[in-house]
């Protein structure tokens, strides 16, 4: 079973920044890509950003201009560069990584935007 293990959401004014990080056990180029999806309460789990394994990236257009997703492949490890946060923004944070298929998904972390 893969595990991937996030870190680094919290709770951030509007305006502000958070970067997200989603580290593998092994590494990323084992996965077909990898992303991250949010869920907001009494919503669906919606797309925001995939980085496949040549590198290519796309982003959901809520967020495009003020997200970036990248990796460290040193690291094992695919980041989520959130600036100008807004209070939509407000969700909780899966990693997830898709190799032929099958899917893995992290445990989540919490974003909250709020003054």
């Amino acid at each position: 079973q893969v595990q991937l293990v996030e870190s680094g959401g919290g709770l951030v004014q509007p305006g502000g920044s958070l970067r997200l990080s989603c580290k593998t056990p092994g590494s990323i180029f084992y996965f077909n890509d990898m992303g991250w999806y949010r869920q907001a309460p009494g919503k669906e789990r919606e797309l925001v950003a995939i980085i496949s394994s040549g590198g290519s990236t796309r982003l959901d257009d809520s967020v495009k201009g003020r997200f970036t997703i990248s990796r460290d492949n040193a690291k094992n490890t695919v980041y989520l560069q959130m600036n100008n946060l807004k209070p939509d923004d407000t969700a909780v944070y899966y990693c997830h990584a898709r190799r032929e298929g099958s899917v893995y998904w992290g445990q989540g972390t919490q974003v909250t935007v709020s003054s």
